[in-house]
């Protein structure tokens, strides 16, 4: 078959692989053919001649010692197990009586196979093979593509709703899926909706085949959403410690930077809020607060705290555990509703966090029983002054 790399390179092109992995599904093809038609314990090297752009094939047998064990290959399944004669291996002895003196141990012999000798039996393999291997280097191709992509946000269509709830969005040549755990909680799609997820991960399933796991629940998402809409964060002038989340509900961010004349928080936030409400928006209205981060961690879990107000804190850096004083009208804030915002403080901090309720309180109230001071309106005592 004369110009087999130019047929080669037209599948590449066609299939939009490359040419190399085009021309490995080919050997392949080749290799797997020759094997249907001999034995499989045959082994066989292809080799392209890249000027005269055509190929070969040849049965290599390697010469072993007298008595080794690929001599013979064990064929059949379960009780109908055989022993048999292997082709791809020929014993020293009988290599030096039917061939050469002067072989050894490990040389290679080698003759060439003609599949055009095999008629219609051949073509028809063959081109079942080169399918099948073409299919998998497409496969292998965007596998790495995506791969590369781990971690970054996709935009897709979304196609349909099974019935197991799994959102299923095409995104290019692949399809993704978001089951019902990685989707926020009240968030609802129909078909033909635009949806933004993180790409977890790429994978190969027996019923789904190539295909990507989204997600929006992740702290990673946050981060990257919130990459996206603050160019201080994208440049690396701001940078995002750590994130903690309850999808759909509030989220905390820890950002801090370098330059002395940047301040992390207002970078996040942006005029008016416009940068963070955009992205609490993408959320489902998720409540986002930013943390500026510290690495005293006394400093940085009273933070993580906020909007509650503490007395003192104790830090056990081996534990990971922190024991704070608070007063008992802070303390409703420090725990927050159903225990969300001190739940979010330890995931962000990493620290196993403690209240100790103490006597006092932080914020200074008013008693409605003390008489309101008048405020005068007379300012004759002040005329002196311009005279």
């Amino acid at each position: 078959m004369e110009k087999i790399l130019d047929i080669i390179e037209a599948i590449a092109h066609e299939k939009n692989i490359s040419k190399q992995h085009a021309i490995e599904a080919f050997t392949d093809a080749l290799t797997n053919t020759a094997k249907k038609l001999t034995t499989y314990t045959s082994a066989f090297e292809v080799l392209i001649d890249h000027d005269t752009r055509t190929y070969t094939v040849h049965k290599v047998i390697t010469v072993v010692a007298d008595g080794d064990s690929q001599l013979m290959t064990e064929v059949g399944r379960d009780d109908n197990k055989e022993m048999i004669p292997s082709d791809g291996f020929i014993s020293l002895s009988d290599a030096k009586e039917e061939y050469d003196e002067s072989l050894e141990i490990g040389d290679k012999l080698s003759e060439e196979f003609i599949l055009e000798d095999h008629g219609r039996t051949a073509s028809a393999n063959l081109f079942k093979e080169l399918e099948y291997h073409v299919q998998r280097r497409i496969e292998q191709d965007l596998f790495e593509k995506y791969r590369e992509k781990v971690g970054s946000v996709m935009l897709g269509t979304v196609n349909r709703i099974d019935a197991d709830d799994n959102t299923h969005v095409e995104i290019g040549e692949l399809k993704g899926v978001m089951s019902l755990r990685n989707r926020i909680k009240g968030e609802s799609y129909k078909r033909g909706d635009s949806i933004r997820a993180l790409l977890r991960y790429v994978s190969v399933d027996p019923q789904y085949g190539l295909f990507l796991e989204l997600t929006r629940t992740s702290p990673k998402f946050l981060d990257s959403l919130m990459a996206s809409e603050v160019p201080e964060i994208a440049d690396g002038v701001v940078e995002i410690i750590n994130s903690a989340r309850i999808p759909g509900e509030r989220a905390k961010i820890a950002l801090k930077s370098e330059q002395m004349n940047v301040d992390p928080i207002g970078a996040a936030v942006g005029v008016k809020g416009v940068r963070i409400n955009a992205v609490s928006q993408e959320l489902d209205g998720e409540n986002i607060d930013c943390i500026e981060y510290s690495p005293i961690p006394e400093v940085f879990i009273t933070r993580a705290l906020s909007p509650a107000i503490t007395q003192s804190i104790k830090v056990d850096t081996e534990e990971k555990k922190a024991i704070i004083n608070i007063t008992g009208d802070q303390k409703a804030k420090a725990i927050g509703k159903s225990g969300i915002n001190i739940r979010l403080a330890s995931m962000l901090t990493g620290y196993t966090i403690e209240l100790n309720e103490v006597e006092g309180v932080s914020e200074r109230q008013v008693d409605s029983s003390e008489p309101e001071i008048q405020k005068t309106t007379d300012t004759s005592a002040l005329e002196d002054l311009f005279k």
